[in-house]
């Protein structure tokens, strides 16, 4: 008898050790398993989950637009006063809907090249008005004209045309028109042939944005998803020095096993550079944990707070000797255009850029720029892109709608709010094909050591005891 109970006792601590044993090798063997079946699934070719987001993106992307409203445009032409604007909106679009175009390829260097085309479908429902609310806003081509055309000649021509127009520093004009163009009057007199189309988005629908060419990962699945080319180049010819490289990926999605000390770094053709986010917060999306990555303020800072942001410096009137930050000149990449972005409401600018204009209210949750990233896959599950965009005015002598101006103006025309979310389907797939098998996974792990343990200590002290009576 005493020896069947022993000998149930030292069954029962060997099990024990065994399910112990075994939960502890599940972990690094199921870490590997893990992670073999997430590189198979990253990897940008046909039949994988990554693929299938890539070409066509499943969530749902909008557009809002604020437009900043200008409350006193005679008093600012006259007495070269602040800016009074109010912001209108939102007005909201659906993009990005349209999928991946002229998908090729490349076998031998483990790369995938496209072009993403533009759309813009207008969303009633979620805006604020309509297309034809019309606003006060800056002219365009007015304030453009002196940046492109410097010559005093040149300038007194320009000057009559004006006139002739009735233009003026700013104009009445719709939303419609402000975002994706109208007939300028004023250009519409120039004696030679230019395109008399202006609008902040001229041309957008039936457009379409790259070549790019991005690395698959199927050789080295760190790359994946990685930008090799933009245009056939690996440059953008508009920054000095490595300011112009094209660095990281579109951030749609990262290579996979993202820590919290990574920075993500990724090209933004709209604001003409490479740009990066680090760790900000962790955040639960419909069950699925991810890692919150923000744009740093560093990343607008002037070379004065932050010296690698040197060659973002152009030294034009704005810059102060680079003194001045929150804001880059992308002109080079809008033909000489005086385009400045910034964040909305001059968040993270230096208060020299927003002093002459009254109505701003930066706010860090509703203005700055983040990606939810779900750190296993390298998946951005849910982002928003704010962006303001703004254009340089100075005075010019020869040009009467702009000559009684005594300062220079970065005018907000508008601000815009791109964001997309997983949809519900979207997550529960995600949560079954990845999230949940991990999951489940850790708790067999789990379950396993903790009862193997339990059930290890708890036979031998119990044939401990049996044994110490026996002997007594």
């Amino acid at each position: 008898m005493g020896c069947d109970r022993n000998c149930g006792l030292i069954a029962g601590a060997v099990i024990g050790a065994v399910l112990a044993v075994f939960g502890g090798i599940l972990m690094p063997v199921g870490d590997m398993l893990i992670e073999k079946t997430i590189k198979k699934e990253v990897v940008l070719e046909e039949g994988t989950i990554a693929y299938q987001n890539w070409v066509k993106t499943g969530t749902e992307v909008y557009r809002q637009f604020w437009i900043y409203d200008v409350q006193n445009p005679q008093e600012v032409v006259t007495n070269s006063s602040k800016i009074k604007v109010k912001q209108r909106g939102p007005y909201t679009y659906r993009v990005r809907y349209l999928a991946k175009d002229n998908i090729t390829h490349d076998t031998e260097h483990h790369t995938v090249s496209f072009v993403q085309p533009n759309g813009a479908i207008f969303e009633p429902s979620l805006s604020a008005g309509t297309e034809n609310d019309t606003w006060t806003v800056l002219n365009l081509a007015v304030a453009a004209a002196p940046h492109l055309y410097p010559n005093s000649f040149v300038q007194v021509l320009l000057n009559s045309l004006i006139k002739k127009s009735k233009s003026s520093m700013f104009q009445r004009r719709t939303v419609k028109e402000l975002l994706w163009g109208y007939q300028d009057p004023f250009l519409s007199l120039v004696p030679y042939p230019i395109s008399t189309a202006v609008g902040v988005f001229v041309p957008y629908n039936n457009t379409a944005d790259g070549v790019y060419t991005v690395f698959s990962g199927k050789d080295n699945i760190s790359q994946v998803a990685i930008i090799d080319t933009y245009k056939g180049k690996k440059n953008l010819s508009y920054w000095p020095s490595y300011c112009d490289m094209i660095n990281g990926t579109d951030a749609a999605s990262f290579p996979p096993f993202v820590e919290k000390t990574r920075v993500l770094r990724f090209f933004s053709s709209d604001i003409c550079r490479s740009i990066y986010a680090v760790f900000g917060a962790e955040v639960n999306l419909k069950g699925i944990p991810v890692y919150r990555f923000v744009l740093p303020s560093m990343a607008f800072a002037s070379p004065v707070q932050n010296p690698d942001n040197h060659c973002f410096c152009t030294e034009k009137v704005i810059s102060n000797n680079c003194t001045s930050y929150g804001v880059l000149d992308i002109g080079k990449c809008k033909e000489g255009k005086p385009v400045y972005i910034s964040l909305p409401h001059f968040l993270h600018a230096s208060p020299d850029i927003a002093e002459p204009i009254e109505g701003l209210n930066p706010n860090e949750d509703e203005h700055s720029t983040y990606l939810d990233v779900e750190p296993i896959t390298g998946f951005t599950l849910r982002f928003a892109k704010r962006l303001q965009i703004n254009i340089l005015v100075k005075p010019a002598k020869k040009i009467e709608a702009l000559k009684g101006l005594k300062q220079n103006y970065v005018v907000p025309i508008l601000w815009l709010n791109e964001t997309g979310t997983i949809g519900d389907e979207k997550a529960e797939m995600f949560r079954q094909r990845v999230t949940g098998k991990i999951n489940l996974l850790g708790l067999v792990e789990i379950i396993l050591l903790s009862v193997g343990v339990v059930m290890f200590v708890a036979f031998m002290i119990s044939y401990c005891a049996c044994r110490s009576k026996k002997v007594k």
